[in-house]
C-alpha cells in the first residue's frame, strides 16, 4: 500500500536564511507563486479586450467576479463592496490553490495547516483593524448581544468573546481538514487498485470497484475544493460585517 503521508512532504529548494528565521523557498512556496501566476495571467489575458460582447474567456472572468460580488453583497451590503478585492483574492487564490493539487503528481497547499492558519490569520487580523477603526471601542458591542438579561450577561460576553477568539482556529482547520482528509481517502483507494490489479485470481476481478470508488471520489474532492474556498470566502464576509456592524 503507498503512504497515503507521502504526498504531503515539504521539499527544500533553495535554502535561504533572513535575519535568523528560516525562509527557505520550498515546494509550498513554488504553488502559492504559481497559483499567483496564474490568476494574474488569467485576468490579465480575459480582460485584456473588454468587449462589449465577452469572449469566453472574458465571460468565464466577469463570471467569478459576479459570483463573489453577489457573496459580498449578500453578507455586508453595498457598502461591503469596498472589501471586494480582498474577498475575491482570498477566494480565487484558495480555489486556485485547491484546484491545482487535484493534478495527479501536484502538491495541495491547503493540506497544510500552517497556509491555512495564515490565511485565517489575516483574515482575523483585517476585521480587528477594520472594526476599531470603523467603531472605535463601539467594537466591542459585537459581545454584547442586545435584550440579554443583566443576571446572565456576562456569561453571554464570556461565550461570544471565547466564540470570537475561536474563529481563526475554525476557520483555518475547516480548510486544512477537509482537503487533507480527500486526498488521504483518493490515495488509499488509488492504492487499493495498484493492490488488487497486482493480484492473481479472484483478487484481481474486485479491481473495477475502487476504480468507480475512487472516480466518484475524484469527482466528490472537486465539488470540495469548491466548496471549501466558498466556504472560507463567505466566513471570511461575514466576519467582515461583524467589523462593520457590531451591534446585535
Amino acid at each position: 500500500m503507498p503512504d497515503p503521508i507521502h504526498q504531503f512532504e515539504i521539499k527544500r529548494y533553495f535554502p535561504l536564511e533572513v535575519l535568523g528565521i528560516d525562509a527557505t523557498f520550498t515546494n509550498s512556496a513554488l504553488y502559492m507563486v504559481a497559483a499567483t501566476v496564474l490568476i494574474l495571467g488569467f485576468l490579465i489575458f480575459s480582460m485584456r479586450g473588454r468587449a462589449l460582447v465577452p469572449t469566453r474567456m472574458q465571460s468565464i472572468a466577469e463570471s467569478v467576479y459576479e459570483f463573489v460580488a453577489g457573496m459580498v453583497r449578500d453578507a455586508m451590503g453595498e457598502q461591503g463592496m469596498k472589501y471586494f478585492p480582498f474577498v475575491f483574492a482570498i477566494f480565487i487564490f484558495i480555489f486556485v490553490l485547491n484546484m491545482l493539487g487535484m493534478i495527479p503528481g501536484f502538491f495541495t497547499v491547503t493540506t497544510h495547516l500552517a497556509v491555512t492558519a495564515a490565511l485565517a490569520a489575516l483574515v482575523f487580523v483585517t476585521v480587528l483593524i477594520i472594526g476599531f477603526a470603523k467603531n472605535g471601542f463601539g467594537f466591542f458591542k459585537l459581545f454584547v448581544p442586545d435584550g440579554v438579561p443583566p443576571l446572565i450577561l456576562p456569561v453571554v460576553v464570556l461565550i461570544e468573546v471565547i466564540s470570537f477568539l475561536s474563529r481563526p482556529i475554525s476557520h483555518s482547520v475547516r480548510l486544512f481538514a477537509n482537503m487533507l482528509a480527500g486526498h488521504i481517502t483518493l490515495k488509499v483507494f488509488g492504492g487499493f487498485v495498484v493492490m488488487l490489479l497486482g493480484s492473481a485470481g479472484a483478487a484481481a476481478a474486485l479491481a473495477p470497484l475502487p476504480i468507480l470508488a475512487a472516480t466518484a471520489l475524484t469527482a466528490l474532492e472537486f465539488l470540495v475544493a469548491f466548496l471549501q474556498a466558498y466556504v472560507f470566502a463567505m466566513l471570511t464576509c461575514m466576519y467582515l460585517n461583524d467589523a462593520l456592524h457590531p451591534a446585535h
